[in-house]
């Protein structure tokens, strides 16, 4: 008897579901019997054991609150109206079972996962999973072939859903292609990376692109008194209570995050012992001990990596000190690297404040330095300085665009050589090249300036460096313009 087995036989036929259960204690040949009938006559079989049955009511009583009270249905979701409102496409074709391949796009706890568990709700198509950080190419085909399979015999089409989509690399998404196009298989891929950069642009041309935004304050606090007050999914059998201090608290530090949201709400209900009137009560201390540090969207190869670097350096290049320190502090929050940061002060230095105010590329360099020798936590302090200096320093782009604008003209324009009397005259034999003669020793004249020509015959006339009226940028401006007016 120790090798009983408990095995459930589902099969579906003529797309009427049936459900049996048999148990083969003693007949394992009369079960094979039937379990053979059923594939000759082509009917899908799922055998499924006792213990994969246990593992899923198990699974289902003690997951995570933020996956138990996952909604089921779009009446039940939270947020993304502008996508998924009544009036909206998407919402319109779940409902309709119309759906075309889509790629769902946003931070996380957004919802995408979410969705796709709806859209699986509510099709008459078949539904398939997959994760991108476990699965491959042989996966993938292997899903193709029973789409095929399932098209050709009950003309059932399937969809297929691929969360971390962006994770594939390039031959496994478009080991895709062919089949989304030709309809074999309804992609739904969900991402937090723009899907612009990280999948591949055949795949989004061949997808509709939706994009979740980060669920609001009210969004939050509607999920979380929801998962209070659940008793089937939820929290409501622990008689907890929330206060209003708490509630806020959550609803602002979990930035948008259902999911952390839920983590939060869960650990604070299951750590906190009831007072005397039997009610377990999550104030604003026992919140602040759930989840002690905000989340943040900022994966270091991601989208709002990016898009966070881009908005310091456009606040200090903005001249707005107060941007630049927010942007700083946000990156070293997420835990961004200080060479990294120090590398983005020193570019912007000489790119937007250049020779306005040469002291800022030394401010920035010596920051970096400074950092490289102090370390973290106090590291910040410098990188603050050297950020705001750049941030208030007057501005001159001139050093970047001279050089662009010479190396455009090195790309586009051919001389036929430098000027003879520019070229090296040191070496025995130059003087008879010509090299070097008729040069003009600068010291030797006036003020230390002399006139003469120092571009090449194709480029005599070009000027590249512009200086402004910025800061020390007019010196060198009034200085120049003295020099091209005298004699």
């Amino acid at each position: 008897m120790s090798s009983l087995s408990v095995q459930f036989v589902g099969f579906s036929c003529n797309s009427k579901e049936v459900r049996l259960l048999h148990m083969a204690y003693l007949f394992p040949m009369i079960y094979n019997t039937i379990y053979n009938s059923f594939k000759k006559v082509s009917i899908e079989v799922i055998v499924l054991d006792i213990f994969e049955y246990n593992r899923q009511r198990t699974m289902k009583n003690e997951s995570p609150l933020a996956a138990r009270m996952r909604p089921r249905t779009l009446e039940e979701f939270e947020g993304q109206g502008h996508i998924i409102g009544e009036d909206k496409l998407l919402y319109r074709a779940i409902k309709a079972d119309k759906l075309g391949s889509i790629i769902l796009y946003g931070p996380p706890g957004t919802g995408k996962t979410t969705l796709a568990k709806i859209i699986a709700n509510t099709t008459k198509s078949e539904f398939t999973q997959l994760n991108a950080t476990t699965s491959g190419k042989k996966d993938i085909m292997q899903v193709v072939e029973e789409a095929r399979t399932r098209l050709g015999m009950v003309s059932k089409k399937t969809i297929l859903f691929i969360d971390e989509i962006h994770r594939f690399n390039k031959a496994q998404q478009d080991a895709l292609l062919p089949f989304v196009e030709d309809g074999t298989i309804i992609l739904i891929g969900a991402t937090t990376e723009n899907p612009y950069f990280e999948v591949n642009r055949a795949l989004v041309s061949r997808s509709r692109i939706f994009q979740l935004k980060s669920l609001s304050r009210e969004n939050i606090k509607n999920l979380i008194k929801r998962a209070l007050t659940n008793e089937e999914k939820g929290l409501g059998s622990y008689g907890a209570e929330i206060s209003e201090e708490a509630l806020e608290f959550l609803s602002d530090v979990s930035n948008g995050d259902a999911r952390a949201a839920m983590n939060a709400i869960e650990l604070g209900v299951l750590t906190t012992n009831p007072l005397e009137d039997g009610k377990i009560h999550i104030t604003l201390e026992v919140a602040q001990e759930c989840i002690q540090k905000r989340a943040l969207n900022y994966d270091k190869n991601g989208d709002n990596h990016y898009d966070t670097v881009s908005a310091f350096i456009k606040s200090m290049r903005g001249s707005n000190p107060d941007g630049a320190v927010y942007y700083l502090g946000r990156m070293l929050y997420a835990g961004e690297d200080p060479k990294f940061i120090s590398r983005r002060i020193i570019i912007c230095a000489a790119e937007d404040v250049g020779n306005a105010d040469p002291n800022a590329l030394q401010v920035a360099v010596s920051a970096a330095q400074a950092v490289d020798f102090i370390g973290m936590p106090e590291g910040r302090i410098i990188l603050s300085q050297a950020a705001i200096y750049v941030a208030c320093a007057p501005k001159s782009n001139g050093a970047y665009i001279a050089i662009d604008s010479a190396m455009k003209d090195v790309k586009n324009i051919q001389i036929k050589g430098i000027p003879a009397h520019l070229k090296d005259a040191h070496y025995i034999g130059a003087s008879d090249l010509g090299h070097g003669q008729g040069y003009k020793y600068t010291h030797e004249y006036p003020n230390n300036y002399v006139k003469q020509q120092y571009l090449p015959n194709e480029l005599i006339d070009k000027v590249y460096y512009h200086p402004t009226d910025n800061g020390y940028e007019a010196v060198i401006k009034k200085l120049q313009n003295s020099r091209k007016n005298s004699i």
